[in-house]
């Protein structure tokens, strides 16, 4: 039997969908699409510059949101707001396997492709993102110097100073730990935010008593594993960095500066929580 033909406009119109949005604001009006669309410039002669312009933007707009939660996450926790802050840490950690998986894109990109892309590059650098470093410093990677690739520019500069100034995600756990009566090293709940953390056999029994006493601990033990579901995703991410990179250019030095691959691999090698990972051999 055949089936009846199906005109799709009766089904438009059957559905009654407003198709008039003259006076009204639009999809692309809401999403100032055409700014978005419009904001990929190649500056090469090369097709696969459209690829690298998309993905990194892409990735941009990620962290965009990414650094949204993380402030929104920070704020609850100094505030004892911790479910609210759970669910903004488990949206970081879905928002960085979305950032894995640019990779994969991106990795379609062969080396002679890149080479004859790369002399229009300059010394531009994904090393120089912005807010890449803020979400490094907020995670607990402090690192001053990181603050000159934004010298030249007051507005950012601010932007990662601020980062750089306050309490990292980790020191505000500790902090929340102390508030719900966990011994916590004084040192750690006040301290110069902007050094690097330093791990302690201390803070480690600190989490050792929530990890012993899940029960009682409830949601400090949630917290240490959504603390841990983050770093197992960025590490992830760090990798599939490293990764990609050395597949299109190999050993190259980056267009930054860096040495490219074997900078990218000592980065593998931050720990942002790392009490949270040794506690699982002391169990």
């Amino acid at each position: 039997m055949t089936e009846p033909h199906i005109d799709p406009s009766d089904i438009v119109d059957q559905e009654k969908a407003r198709l008039d949005f003259s006076k009204d604001m639009s999809y692309g009006d809401y999403l100032h699409l055409d700014e978005l669309l419009s904001a990929q410039h190649p500056i090469s002669p090369e097709h696969n510059e459209m690829l690298f312009i998309v993905q990194h933007q892409t990735s941009e707009l990620w962290m965009k949101l990414m650094l949204h939660e993380l402030r929104g996450a920070l704020n609850n926790l100094a505030q004892d707001r911790l479910q609210p802050c759970f669910k903004m840490l488990a949206r970081v950690s879905k928002i960085m396997e979305q950032l894995v998986h640019a990779w994969d894109v991106l990795a379609t990109m062969t080396p002679p492709e890149y080479s004859a892309l790369r002399p229009y590059l300059g010394q531009s650098s994904g090393f120089q993102s912005y807010q890449y470093r803020q979400i490094e410093f907020c995670l607990g990677n402090k690192n001053a110097a990181m603050l000159k690739p934004h010298a030249h520019r007051p507005d950012l500069l601010a932007q990662v100073t601020e980062a750089l100034n306050s309490p990292s995600l980790y020191d505000e756990a500790l902090k929340a730990l102390h508030r719900q009566g966990i011994p916590v090293p004084a040192e750690y709940l006040e301290r110069d935010w902007t050094q690097p953390y330093t791990e302690s056999a201390q803070v480690e029994q600190s989490w050792l008593t929530v990890y012993r006493q899940p029960d009682k601990y409830w949601d400090l033990y949630q917290l240490g594993e959504k603390l841990t579901d983050i770093e197992d995703a960025f590490r992830l991410w760090r990798f599939r960095h490293v990764t990609t990179v050395e597949r299109i250019i190999g050993f190259k030095r980056g267009t930054g500066g860096t040495s490219g691959v074997s900078y990218l691999r000592k980065m593998l090698d931050v720990v942002l929580f790392p009490e949270l990972w040794r506690l699982r051999t002391d169990l």
